[in-house]
């Protein structure tokens, strides 16, 4: 019975199977058509027809490529580092005094439900009023308040695995709120703190909306360089740009999972945990 059973399903479980390979596939291809052309050696975009070259790659190690990516990781470095240390405040005092939590977290969650084109829209008439425009500083403050919900939302779920039981253990032993949260919650915090900023990397590097409004002249991110070359010429070094960021992506993935791993290892083998 349960042979006949396990047979019925087999024929079930191949379509799908089949149909997440072919999903995986309409999904992947336009990014790896891109690789082969990245490797072109003509002048414009195209397949490589006498071998591949590195000539695109080339591109990138001099301006006004290398200038565009400087600044991306710059501005995506500073906006993570921020957004993670304003998410953790945030985050821990509604942990802390719950009052007012679940409004306050709909106020800081608003970027989210609002269009993205408005909210640039937005961004630019503030930063004309405050003169950031086309300025490193207001670029990563229209970026800073795209990621930060999602930065909040990562600790969120991260403060959720904490027993509160421990921090209030702590503090009648005599704790202080500082060495309570030092002692109890960054080490239960390593991990959610670690995925806030490798998103709100990723984020900040691929914004594009934000920056197209509040950008200029003097600040130009890659994803910027990568419209204007496709609006304006079809620069083939844009197919290089963009498997180097796929790449990049794909790594800084692959080490947030393997930092998620190792963690949730070291919690297993922890006896006091």
């Amino acid at each position: 019975m349960s042979q006949g059973r396990h047979s019925c399903l087999r024929p079930g479980l191949l379509l799908s199977r089949l149909a997440l390979v072919l999903a995986c596939v309409f999904l992947l291809l336009p990014i790896l058509i891109v690789i082969p052309l990245s490797f072109g050696d003509q002048r414009y975009l195209a397949f490589p027809q006498n071998g591949p070259s590195l000539r695109h790659y080339q591109a990138l190690t001099v301006d006004p490529w290398l200038g565009s990516i400087l600044q991306s990781l710059s501005i995506a470095a500073t906006v993570a580092l921020v957004s993670t240390l304003l998410a953790a405040m945030f985050v821990t005092g509604i942990w802390l005094r719950r009052r007012f939590g679940t409004l306050l977290t709909g106020v800081v969650l608003l970027p989210i439900i609002v269009p993205q084109v408005v909210s640039a829209m937005s961004f630019y008439y503030l930063g004309a009023q405050l003169g950031l425009l086309d300025s490193f500083a207001g670029v990563a403050f229209g970026h800073l308040l795209m990621v930060l919900p999602y930065s909040v939302i990562t600790l969120l779920v991260a403060y959720n695995r904490i027993d509160p039981a421990m921090f209030r253990a702590a503090r009648s032993l005599g704790a202080s709120v500082g060495r309570a949260v030092y002692d109890i919650l960054l080490p239960n915090l390593r991990l959610g703190l670690a995925s806030s900023f490798f998103m709100a990397f990723l984020m900040s590097w691929d914004e594009v909306v934000v920056t197209l409004f509040i950008s200029g002249l003097d600040v130009i991110t890659l994803p910027k360089r990568i419209w204007d070359g496709l609006r304006y010429s079809l620069d083939p070094a844009i197919a290089s740009v963009s498997t180097t960021m796929v790449a990049l992506t794909l790594i800084v993935m692959v080490a947030r999972l393997i930092l998620a791993e190792r963690t949730e290892r070291a919690r297993r083998l922890d006896p006091d945990d």
